[in-house]
């Protein structure tokens, strides 16, 4: 029997068609579906393993234990406790608050939707282990501990935190050496929580306040960037932004937190000094809170009584919605817009880029619920944008993370058929301390197991790595820490998302 040339054309077409979905099956092999009430278990499981000081007794990561007991005995000031930041045994404290700053804006925003997943308790335990840190930390009203340890004495040694050999000397800022950024981000990190601690322990949450405010009170009046005071931190969390995103960003929190005018004067008299309402960013992170600081702001002109702020708040949201219209690549000029991979992967910088990409898919998601639940709509330069593309976007943006990638690789550790194996982090690289509780000295950590080409002993599950290049390319070994080394603010960015996709499915 003959076959038509229209039979013909149309089997053609649906062997293509056959073949090109095989062809994304292979190369995709898990987009589309992805766990994320999984990914929400991991990323939170990801900050017992950061843990510094005494280990609780109900600690889930058992192949750590304790470490850092002596922190602050050297100054007189007991500084146990709080989170290491990465792959390293230093505590920072500028990171470390941005750290629970997002975890608790998270919580915030998605508390109901966390607690359906059944994480709301591990969630707001890996708040108080930073916040009980920062109450320590904050010895008077105008002192303030943001560092144990220091980067240049940490990366000669490769040893687990239960073993340092390395300097635990204590660094502050005060009213002779200010740090207005670390002041002003700790500030915001215990005005955040306290909203979340209110109902259920309300007298810690006056507090976290009250720790909150003297610290944005010492950070605006001793004005001053932290690096030129704790000269140690430069070269690891130098402030290249500076100081005035963060007082922007702490008396946002306290207005938050308290609802005392004081505070939402202070973020719009400074408006236009501060590059509150002048900075238009392609960038939001642990040193950059601008952004944030718009979104925050632009979410305030819905109430009836902020109409009166209207002009400023205006303002406010003008540069937020150009930073999302960046992420989305609809500004009009190329160089106004975020770059991306070819995969479609926002990119930033070379190291650890995810960080920006993760911030990128929280404050998107945080933003277009907010558009939706006021119905309205994004306006950018190249065409006006339904919310739900907004969050589509940044949906996308995770997926890419958990596995639907080029390298179909999951750089959510632990998450997925193929993960890193080779972590840059001292703890996971070396034998557990419960395993092997010999001494595992400086050098010895670089000779038998820096350079051993096999996988981690220890899975760092919930850890995101820096991530691929761009060409959204990836080399699993562990000396490569632009792309193997993770962070705790990399992580907390996604808890919330993770909570918000859950709650789709």
């Amino acid at each position: 029997m003959k076959t038509s040339k229209v039979e013909k054309n149309v089997t053609w077409s649906l062997t293509l068609c056959f073949v090109l979905i095989s062809l994304i099956t292979i190369s995709f092999p898990f987009c589309e579906s992805f766990d994320y009430g999984q990914a929400l278990s991991h990323s939170l499981l990801y900050f017992e393993s950061q843990r510094s000081g005494h280990l609780p007794y109900n600690q889930r990561v058992n192949w750590r234990h304790h470490s850092g007991l002596s922190d602050g005995l050297e100054q007189g000031v007991d500084l146990v406790g709080g989170y290491y930041d990465a792959g390293d045994n230093v505590k920072f404290g500028l990171p470390m608050a941005f750290t629970i700053t997002l975890l608790s804006w998270a919580a915030i925003e998605y508390g109901e939707k966390i607690a359906s997943a059944g994480e709301y308790a591990h969630t707001m335990e890996s708040i108080k282990w930073g916040t009980d840190y920062f109450i320590k930390a904050h010895t008077k009203p105008n002192t303030l501990w943001v560092e144990v340890g220091d980067g240049e004495t940490d990366h000669y040694c490769w040893q687990r935190p239960e073993d340092m050999t390395t300097s635990r000397r204590a660094y502050k800022i005060d009213e002779n050496n200010p740090g207005s950024e670390v002041a002003g981000e700790t500030a915001a990190a215990l005005a955040s929580a306290s909203i979340l601690f209110r109902k259920t322990n309300p007298h810690y949450s006056q507090l976290l306040l009250h720790h909150a405010q003297e610290l944005f009170e010492f950070g605006d009046k001793f004005r001053g960037k932290y690096d030129e005071s704790v000269e140690e931190v430069k070269g690891y969390y130098t402030s290249v932004s500076g100081y005035m995103d963060e007082l922007l960003w702490a008396a946002l929190w306290l207005y938050k937190a308290t609802e005392k005018e004081e505070y939402l004067k202070y973020v719009l008299e400074n408006a236009y000094d501060f590059g509150g309402t002048t900075w238009a960013m392609t960038e939001f992170s642990w040193d950059v809170k601008y952004a944030g600081v718009q979104a925050i702001a632009s979410m305030l002109l819905m109430q009836e009584k902020h109409k009166k702020h209207e002009v400023i708040l205006k303002q406010y949201r003008s540069k937020a919605n150009y930073y999302i219209c960046a992420c989305l690549n609809l500004n009009n000029a190329s160089k106004n817009n975020v770059d991306r991979t070819p995969g479609g992967l926002l990119y930033i910088r070379q190291w650890n880029n995810i960080q920006y990409v993760a911030n990128a898919a929280f404050l998107l998601t945080v933003y277009s619920d907010h558009l939706l639940a006021t119905n309205q709509k994004l306006q950018c330069q190249k065409s006006e944008v339904d919310p739900n593309e907004i969050f589509s976007f940044a949906k996308s943006q995770v997926d890419y993370i958990l596995g639907s990638n080029r390298m179909n690789m999951s750089y959510l550790v632990g998450y997925g058929p193929k993960f890193p194996q080779r972590v840059h982090h001292r703890g996971a690289s070396i034998e557990s301390y419960k395993e092997n509780k010999c001494f595992i000295g400086c050098t010895q950590g670089f000779d038998n197991w820096y350079g051993n080409p096999k996988p981690n002993p220890n899975i760092l599950i919930g850890a995101l790595v820096g991530g691929p290049d761009n060409n959204d390319q990836f080399r699993d070994a562990r000396g490569n820490y632009e792309q193997l080394e993770a962070c705790t603010y990399n992580t907390a960015a996604l808890v919330g998302v993770f909570a918000r996709l859950y709650n789709l499915e």
